[in-house]
């Protein structure tokens, strides 16, 4: 899965530190979700009783069921949207609190797929946007996605989803009303399912865009960082925090690539 792949990157990054089980210098609880948004909160509390140095947040909604869950254990977020919007930290050059890592270009690279989609494939007029309703931070990324939906003088159709049995549905959905092409969102739910997706939009031939790891599951087009350019560079916040560097005072980055 992608989190699978990611906590890989993670690994390797903590290694190339120094770091490793087989070193027995560190060890690893692993809590996942996937998808699962309403099992987070209760994920991060199991690690916080067993008192971990440092909690890794996969992903926004992840970041702030951590950050309910401690105000006191360090937090890194390798990937995540503007933490400023979702209220984990004062602000990226001084976070203020116990959450660092680093912050994707969220809303600006959705809307630089719709360009890209538009650019591939002139002839589309009505465009799917598959989302997750229940993750709050996709829902003010479709914002930006309306925004260049409108300059491109393409029809947005919204498709939400909250579980994977709902994709039959929301692909028959975008069959009835006719839709020619589909914007996958980079949630969580849909990294884990990708194949699936990718799956039913080829049998609708519907031309896909979505994040750079979905075009290597099969969509039509894919674009954003590589996600071993951000768990990698996660790993140094761990590593910092280890060495006695308080959260508060490491900014939060952003990709360059």
């Amino acid at each position: 899965s992608g989190q699978a792949t990611r906590m890989d990157a993670l690994r390797t990054g903590l290694r190339e530190l120094g770091y490793s089980v087989e070193s027995r210098n560190i060890s690893f609880e692993v809590r996942a979700a996937d998808g699962k948004y309403d099992e987070l909160p209760k994920l991060a509390a199991e690690l916080v009783a067993v008192k971990v140095d440092v909690l890794v947040a996969f992903g926004s909604k992840a970041v702030v069921a951590a950050k309910g869950a401690t105000a006191t254990i360090p937090i890194v977020v390798p990937s995540s949207g503007d933490p400023v919007d979702l209220g984990v930290v004062s602000g990226l050059s001084r976070p203020g609190g116990n959450v660092t890592g680093i912050a994707i270009f969220g809303p600006e690279l959705t809307a630089k797929w719709l360009a890209l989609l538009k650019e591939a494939v002139p002839r589309i007029a009505r465009v799917g946007l598959l989302r997750n309703s229940a993750n709050p931070y996709r829902m003010t990324t479709a914002d930006a996605v309306r925004a260049a939906a409108k300059s491109l003088k393409l029809e947005l159709h919204a498709f939400d989803v909250r579980s994977p049995k709902d994709f039959d549905g929301a692909f028959a959905a975008m069959a009835k009303a006719r839709i020619d092409a589909v914007l996958v969102s980079g949630d969580t739910l849909f990294q884990a399912h990708w194949p699936e997706v990718t799956s039913l939009a080829a049998n609708q031939r519907l031309p896909s865009v979505g994040r750079r790891e979905f075009a290597e599951a099969g969509g039509l087009i894919g674009y954003g960082q590589d996600d071993a350019e951000l768990y990698r560079p996660g790993a140094s916040f761990v590593h910092r925090i280890l060495k006695g560097a308080k959260p508060a005072a490491l900014p939060v980055e952003r990709p360059t690539r």
